[in-house]
């Protein structure tokens, strides 16, 4: 099994334990071998699960203690670990959780030149256009967004490096560990870990100048509030969404105005076959498809 191909890895107590290898899900057996077949997977016990916590978090979870409210912990080299359980909450929200049975371990793999097709498409006239990257999940949008601020941020051959924010929400795009980014996002960038996305953007604006802004999964009024301040103030915005088509951001309500008023100049359309981040389409603010080559239009 090739473990650069391994995408998450699933433990649920007294289920089978699961893997997604190259956006395909194995069963994992006693040996260690992968198969289809859930008579021959191994079961997660409640001890073989926290043990597996204790030993990813070098056994000190009450240190990952603010992020536990979040969800998840990311370790050293940017992995990041989904858990679920029993939630306490009081007043302000959830203050802790307990009795954790099930664990998400997402792996963090960066892919250096995954950008390279996409890039020319994002520059006129030597300016970064406002992007929008649409991607299903675990089709490499991430890994693709990672790329993209690697390169606009260190300097193409044809363009000057600029400097980039990062709002790094659930950590999945720097993978900070211990404040310091697992991950290679260029030398010209600063991120902001584990901030609301909504929040980070006027931050960054406010506080470190960047040309570029660069945000996973938008979707709420907030941040939609957010990305049209940064716009407004001349900074470009990079951002991705769940989706599997312009026409499917266009059907929900909350986004159907970026769409509409052309809030981006592209649009890159994702579909995840052959290797992450695989580009399906690339469109231009009024929807001409611009790759492959052609005059296919997403509609007005």
């Amino acid at each position: 099994m090739d473990f650069q191909e391994v995408q998450e890895i699933r433990m649920r107590v007294h289920a089978p334990l699961l893997i997604i290898h190259n956006n395909h899900e194995f069963y994992i057996t006693p040996e260690g071998k992968l198969s289809r077949n859930s008579g021959e997977a191994c079961q997660v016990s409640k001890k073989d699960l926290k043990e597996t916590l204790e030993y990813m978090s070098d056994y000190s979870l009450y240190a990952f203690e603010e992020e536990l409210k979040q969800g998840f912990i990311t370790i050293q080299g940017g992995h990041r670990i989904g858990i679920a359980g029993k939630t306490i909450t009081d007043e302000k929200g959830i203050r802790s959780m307990k009795f954790i049975s099930f664990l998400n371990i997402r792996l963090s793999h960066q892919i250096r030149g995954c950008a390279d097709r996409v890039l020319p498409y994002l520059y006129e006239k030597q300016e970064v256009l406002h992007t929008l990257i649409v991607s299903p999940p675990r089709c490499g949008k991430t890994t693709l967004l990672r790329d993209v601020i690697r390169q606009i941020s260190n300097g193409t051959g044809q363009e000057a490096g600029m400097t980039v924010g990062v709002v790094d929400e659930r950590s999945e795009i720097g993978a900070c560990y211990q404040g310091v980014p697992q991950n290679e996002l260029g030398i010209r960038t600063d991120i902001l870990d584990c901030c609301p996305k909504a929040l980070g953007m006027m931050m960054l604006i406010r506080t470190m100048s960047p040309q570029v802004i660069a945000v996973d999964e938008i979707g709420s009024r907030e941040d939609l509030e957010a990305m049209e301040y940064v716009m407004n103030c001349g900074c470009k915005l990079i951002a991705t969404v769940h989706g599997n088509s312009i026409d499917d951001i266009r059907q929900k309500p909350v986004l159907r105005r970026l769409i509409q008023e052309r809030w981006f100049e592209r649009y890159v359309v994702l579909n995840g076959r052959k290797r992450p981040g695989n580009v399906e389409q690339i469109y231009d603010a009024r929807g001409t498809r611009l790759y492959p080559s052609g005059e296919n239009a997403y509609g007005n």
